[in-house]
């Protein structure tokens, strides 16, 4: 075994967005175009010889290539030991776990989240940093310098390791040890939660439903709910991850989770239905016949916190991203405790919780998590949930009525137009931007505008800003209106619209979300021009 320095040349689109580099997996398959990235990502993070690092992703199509040249990579570049997952699955916050378990160096993440996996489908990769978080600006940006200037990359010409079973090779001097991707994490999970209390709740005939989505996080279900709490066999529906995701888009929502929700709302549901994303970070909470919007989930949380045996000792505070509606801030305002706004991405909740400044975080698109780790974690919500369910005795619906009695309801939703052409999707936002002081002021019906920004963002513990994240439009009443263009695509450009209305009034709590909103949703519509500027007349997605 010998190490090569190949020649090479930079490409000019791998500039890592707040979730990584990802692309389609053609485009990862181009010759150097993975190994750049990863050399790069090498040079810019300083790792001492001898280094420790995590390796593993959701199993979508070219993890298994991806981890054989990475692991080829290290071994160049000077790491002494690699933890892998077996059969190259480490689902996203299972590799913040071990990261922080063991104290790495930093981790890779193969994933491209929620997106569809398959040949012609996505890929992505991202480097975590030693908190066991996603990297900071200043690591992003480095790498994206180093390459745009990169000339060569390291390997080993070595034979692939064998990653199917648990064991310790070496390659090239540095060691390779394949770990169970589930215990590390299934164990962190029981210390959190009252496992005897939610084995009781399912022991009592309490019916559930997890939908992995043939993704990540089947053999942590499998494991977790029907293992070791004693959920029945077959509770965990498509549970054995595939590398297309068994043909699905694997996003936890009304819309793409639709096998789960049939039977949540069918004439013999469940108690308790969930669903989790591609990589396990991601995760939606249904009752019987009930859906939980991630908003109110979030809520819902930290209200109860102190249910669960890890938080017993009550929050130092709670945290959301800038477009999840504010049902958690008068959640904060009851406990007297503080409560971020931050731009979406997980790294400036990471910022907060290494701080100590916060203990629950989330943010509408169906992400939740704590400072167990340093991302947003699926599984870790559905037992969160479960925990409160078998504390309370209470269904769902009944849980949730009675938190909007208490706090009120705030009314949300979101329209996701996917794959625009780039240059309408920016239309639509300098519109919006040239509009501002037009519309301050300007009344639409029963709606005044107080206020509309660009959201910006100076962060309390490192004093970084971050501008441009998004058009606000704030109304006098608290309802808002938020426009903003999602890095999570790989195709085109995602523009998500956020409706948001505050309801106080028990009596009208029960009315669907989208009457409520119907006519907020004009008004955005309207001041956005929004159909015209992009021919697209329906949202591709609306939760």
């Amino acid at each position: 075994m010998s190490v090569r320095t190949v020649a090479t040349q930079p490409f000019s689109d791998q500039k890592p967005g707040t979730s990584g580099l990802r692309k389609k997996v053609p485009v990862f398959q181009q010759p150097h175009y993975l190994e750049n990235f990863v050399q790069s990502i090498f040079d810019s993070i300083a790792a001492p010889k001898g280094a420790t690092l995590v390796l593993g992703g959701d199993g979508r199509y070219y993890n298994r290539e991806a981890i054989q040249i990475i692991l080829k990579m290290a071994a160049a570049n000077g790491f002494g030991e690699v933890l892998v997952g077996c059969g190259g699955i480490l689902s996203t916050p299972a590799a913040s776990c071990v990261i922080r378990k063991y104290k790495t160096y930093g981790g890779i993440i193969l994933s491209a989240s929620h997106n569809p996996g398959g040949p012609k489908e996505d890929f992505g990769i991202k480097y975590n940093s030693n908190n066991g978080g996603p990297a900071t600006e200043t690591v992003t940006e480095a790498i994206f310098a180093k390459s745009k200037s990169i000339a060569s990359y390291r390997i080993l010409d070595a034979a692939d390791v064998p990653l199917d079973q648990l064991n310790e090779t070496s390659l090239g001097g540095m060691k390779v040890k394949v770990i169970d991707p589930v215990s590390d994490y299934a164990e962190l999970m029981e210390s959190l939660f009252d496992f005897d209390a939610i084995r009781t709740l399912l022991k009592g005939g309490f019916k559930i439903k997890f939908d992995a989505m043939h993704a990540v996080n089947g053999p942590y279900a499998k494991e977790i709910l029907e293992a070791r709490l004693g959920a029945v066999s077959g509770s965990v529906m498509n549970a054995v991850p595939l590398e297309d995701f068994g043909g699905g888009h694997p996003d936890p929502n009304l819309t793409y989770a639709h096998d789960l929700v049939e039977i949540m709302f069918g004439a013999d549901a469940p108690d308790f239905g969930a669903a989790s994303d591609g990589d396990g970070d991601r995760n939606m909470i249904l009752g019987k016949r009930f859906f939980v919007t991630p908003s109110d989930s979030l809520a819902l949380l930290a209200a109860n916190a102190t249910l669960a045996p890890a938080y017993k000792q009550g929050l130092a505070g709670v945290a959301r991203s800038m477009p999840t509606s504010a049902a958690v801030d008068r959640v904060a305002k009851a406990l007297n405790i503080p409560c971020f706004e931050t731009p979406t991405g997980w790294k400036f909740f990471g910022n907060l919780m290494d701080a100590g400044k916060v203990t629950l975080c989330g943010e509408e698109s169906f992400g939740t998590g704590s400072n167990h780790v340093r991302e947003k974690d699926g599984l870790w919500a559905v037992l969160f949930w479960l925990n409160i369910v078998a504390a309370r005795k209470q269904s769902v619906e009944a849980i949730v009525r009675e938190h909007w009695a208490k706090f009120g309801r705030n009314f949300y939703s979101r329209y996701d137009y996917e794959g625009l052409p780039t240059e309408a999707a920016n239309g639509v936002m300098q519109h919006l931007r040239d509009s501002f002081a037009t519309l301050t002021k300007q009344q639409f019906g029963k709606y005044t505008v107080q206020t509309c920004d660009d959201f910006s963002y100076t962060d309390p513990v490192d004093g970084s800003v971050s501008k441009g994240q998004g058009v606000r439009i704030l109304f006098s009443d608290g309802s808002r209106i938020i426009f903003r263009l999602s890095g999570t695509g790989t195709e085109g450009a995602t523009l998500r619209v956020y409706l948001e209305a505050f309801e106080a009034d028990v009596s009208r709590h029960h009315l669907d979300a989208q009457d409520a909103l119907k006519e907020l949703i004009q008004i955005a519509l309207r001041i956005s021009e929004l159909q015209t500027r992009t021919g697209r007349d329906q949202p591709t997605v609306i939760t």
